[in-house]
């Protein structure tokens, strides 16, 4: 079906005409008690709902669907919920991210085949944010995203705890005999105390805070916290705007433009937001033909600063951005590198969206010329291992390893991996580089976050508490340390990675963005051409379509047939 245009709703091609099937569509929607006035020239808003009982994050996602159609009703028009796959990132096996690609066909198709003129859409879970996003940009009617918001902080004892990140840290001392069973008990329950995603800036807040540079929320949307009664207000005036939408005709491509693309980057390095946005935003762009490449994110990194003091990178927790000013006031600060023209969609333009921000705690939001950082939160590595590239994240990596040369210690699996980790006497020193293969979009399969390999258990005992870490996997955006993650190409699609045998000399070289295999390219290549062919996990179904469609990681990993050509 055509796109609105000025005058004329997509959804009346559904209600009027004099055939059978336009009467008997209205006779079926009416026996849910509708009356029959919901027919005659109201926007029809869908509000897709990624709630699930399988999705912690998403659990408060029907209160706030209620809330959006207040505003929707208020406005004139006619909302209707329907649900969609939702993406849960802790339960989910092998990875959530298999799943990215079919959620965001699920939304695209639901979209497209149901009588709606405009859609809210209501995400927040790591995978549910983007998958949302590029299911609204294929289908390209008028849209707005309302995130869920974070959780409340976790409490234990009198330490505030920020879930991913600070659970990390303390499983590791509970790996090491220095937490106890009932203390390990204790923080279990404390860990989450809310539905929310991740309080922290791991990939869910991250996708959050970038949605919003994008333009495709209203302003403050991304740090609410869940549980908030400003989430639910905002979603309420997020379903009023988006029948203004409609009538206006603004659809995503009018707001996710190549400028809105650099937004968003500029403000993921200011946030030092997960590494997981990276890919995530290639695929974005793809759906829309926008050709946006991994150095476009090394470039703005370069001249943008990390001004937010929030974990992994900082020291503070999405609440106390939040109270800081959230978003708009870390767009100021940043404004100079912004395209301030650039369309939101409440219909102003970045500029005057943050033009009245303000800052009230200096410490959680840093000026421009006093950051934590002088460059943003992701850089982009190169180098024979890494021909097509690689990512890591600095502001979260022990500064005295970003410059560093060791000899590898191969795990050809995760399975190995998991299997050898806690080895008394496994051969590592503190200037070892551990390898892991097989954890690719395609090797895993799905891309799964295994990037972020445990620290060995050896190690611990020592005080020793990162090592450079490289691998095609990715990490948890409330992950930290020296980690070096979607190599690419990766190890099961013949890439260098899987050339790499314990024993080799590996040089990390963050300043100038390079990781270097210190292993002649025809050893290379001869190693290579003796590899066995990596197995084939799946012979049927959705995995079948995803081993045979995905892309990777520096295209976004999304299926080559949904990228806009």
């Amino acid at each position: 079906m055509d796109s609105n245009t000025p005058g004329k709703l997509r959804s009346q091609q559904w209600w009027t005409g004099g055939d059978y099937y336009a009467f008997s569509r209205k006779a079926w929607l009416r026996s849910e008690g509708y009356t029959r006035d919901v027919f005659d020239g109201r926007p029809v808003i869908g509000i897709c709902n990624s709630w699930s009982e399988l999705n912690n994050c998403n659990a408060h996602l029907r209160t706030l669907a209620e809330a959006v159609k207040r505003g929707v009703w208020r406005a004139g028009g006619f909302p209707l919920e329907f649900p969609t796959i939702s993406l849960g990132e802790m339960f989910l096996k092998p990875t959530s991210m298999l799943y990215r690609n079919l959620m965001s066909m699920d939304v695209e198709e639901m979209i497209t085949a149901n009588p709606l003129d405009g859609v809210l859409l209501l995400c927040g879970c790591d995978k549910t944010t983007p998958a949302q996003l590029m299911g609204a940009a294929s289908a390209n009617l008028p849209a707005i995203m309302v995130t869920g918001g974070p959780m409340l902080h976790g409490q234990w004892k009198d330490r505030k705890l920020g879930a991913g990140t600070d659970g990390r840290k303390l499983f590791d001392l509970y790996r090491t005999g220095k937490i106890t069973d009932g203390e390990w008990c204790e923080i279990e329950g404390g860990l989450a105390r809310s539905a929310g995603h991740c309080t922290v800036m791991g990939t869910a807040s991250t996708m959050a805070s970038v949605v919003e540079a994008l333009g495709m929320t209203l302003p403050n949307c991304a740090a609410i916290p869940a549980p908030d009664s400003r989430r639910t207000t905002i979603a309420e005036l997020s379903g009023q705007r988006i029948v203004e939408m409609v009538k206006q005709n603004l659809r995503p491509s009018d707001i996710l433009t190549r400028q809105a693309f650099e937004n968003a980057i500029t403000v993921d390095m200011a946030i030092g937001g997960s590494t997981n946005a990276v890919v995530h935003l290639l695929a974005v762009a793809g759906r829309l033909g926008i050709d946006l490449k991994l150095d476009d994110f090394d470039l703005i990194s370069r001249k943008t600063p990390c001004v937010v003091n929030v974990k992994p990178s900082g020291e503070y927790l999405m609440e106390d951005l939040f109270a800081a000013g959230g978003i708009p006031a870390v767009m100021k600060e940043v404004l100079p590198l912004l395209h301030g023209e650039a369309i939101t969609a409440n219909g102003h333009t970045v500029a005057e969206n943050v033009a009245s921000a303000e800052c009230y705690n200096r410490d959680v939001i840093r000026p421009y010329d006093q950051p934590l950082s002088m460059e943003g939160g992701t850089a982009i590595l190169r180098g024979n291992l890494a021909p097509n590239g690689a990512v890591i994240k600095p502001t979260a990596a022990s500064p005295h390893l970003l410059q560093h040369r060791g000899t590898a210690y191969v795990f050809e699996t995760y399975q190995q991996m998991r299997a050898e980790i806690d080895r008394p006497d496994l051969a590592v020193t503190k200037d070892t580089i551990l390898v892991m293969k097989s954890c690719g979009p395609k090797g895993a399969p799905g891309f799964p976050e295994w990037g972020q390999i445990p620290m060995p258990k050896v190690l611990l005992e020592q005080g020793i508490n990162d090592m450079v870490r490289i691998s095609d996997a990715r990490m948890s955006g409330t992950s930290f340390g020296t980690v070096v993650l979607h190599v690419a190409p990766e190890s099961a699609a013949g890439g260098p990675l899987a050339a790499v045998e314990t024993g080799d000399e590996i040089i990390l070289d963050t300043a100038n963005r390079s990781i270097t295999l210190a292993v002649s390219d025809e050893e290379i290549q001869r190693r290579l051409a003796a590899r066995p062919a990596p197995p084939v996990h799946y012979d049927r179904g959705y995995g079948k379509m995803f081993l045979n469609h995905v892309n990777q990681a520096d295209q976004g990993c999304d299926f080559d047939f949904l990228r806009k050509t």
